[in-house]
């Protein structure tokens, strides 16, 4: 029985790394050099901290996460109305990189949650706010920051700098350009210019090289941003037309399940679309 404790593996933590005994580490868990690791934290298996991560109470992160320097995970919401005996959490799924600078704060309110998806990639000094929800295999280039209860959909490309207001959700297999700015909602599949709202077509490149998007779905996807934004009909109008669709797959059912949510929105989510500003002639 001796024996079988001595080879019981445990994690392996750096001599200078300063980790609270009430955290819960899988036993595969590497922690480097002049890491601080707080209570009330849990971090699953495979998962590494290179040098100079701070993790803060009440954060858990999964399994096979690649956390780099100087990001500091679980940080005081920014919010005046926070108060600091308040418990809220910030959770983070599996398979996600976290490059240099990343901070990812937990949520205001007693109880609620930041939430991080799986397979997410944040590149050097990205930010996401309190209660914000990223969904899997989104990606946010350098210096994207997403606001308080920004709400961002599977597959979107956030180039760098992009913003995202509070509030605003950012639908599925979006993509922007660099400097992007949000603070209306964005339907699937659409790509941002480089400004304010401005919508300049859909992701057509990003839809032709998804494996789950066939071209019927890619067909009647045009046909839902065509009368969204082309048809001159009222929001009503537009919604009567997409629900007679019928042949519609699930691809274009998520573009008119969110115009119905947008629509159907209130206070504080209650906010316009993108406007649509077109570009060149889109491929």
């Amino acid at each position: 029985m001796f024996r079988d404790r001595m080879e019981q593996k445990m994690p392996k933590i750096h001599p200078t790394a300063i980790v609270d005994p009430s955290a819960e580490l899988d036993a595969t868990v590497e922690i480097g050099a002049y890491s601080v690791v707080e209570g009330n934290v849990k971090i699953g298996g495979g998962t590494v901290l290179h040098s100079h991560v701070i993790v803060r109470s009440y954060t858990e992160i999964g399994e096979n996460n690649q956390i780099h320097p100087f990001t500091v995970l679980g940080g005081d919401p920014q919010d005046y109305g926070y108060k600091s005996e308040t418990i809220t959490h910030l959770r983070i799924g599996d398979n996600n990189l976290l490059r240099e600078g990343v901070t990812i704060n937990r949520a205001t309110g007693e109880g609620n949650v930041t939430i991080i998806g799986n397979n997410t990639m944040w590149m050097a000094n990205s930010h996401a706010g309190h209660n914000a929800i990223v969904q899997d295999n989104v990606v946010c280039a350098n210096s994207v920051a997403l606001a308080g209860y920004a709400q961002i959909a599977p597959r979107v490309i956030l180039s760098g700098g992009a913003m995202v207001h509070q509030f605003t959700w950012v639908g599925e297999m979006v993509m922007t350009q660099g400097k992007a700015g949000i603070s209306s909602h964005v339907p699937p599949y659409c790509l941002l210019a480089g400004g304010i709202n401005v919508l300049i077509g859909l992701n057509s490149v990003g839809l032709r090289r998804a494996e789950h998007i066939s071209s019927e779905d890619h067909r009647q996807i045009k046909e839902a941003f065509d009368l969204t934004y082309r048809s001159n009909l009222s929001k009503a109008e537009v919604l009567e037309k997409m629900d007679a669709c019928g042949d519609w797959g699930e691809a274009a059912g998520k573009f008119r399940d969110f115009i119905h949510k947008v629509v159907d929105a209130e206070k504080p989510y209650k906010r316009a679309l993108c406007r649509f500003t077109p570009r060149a002639k889109s491929r």
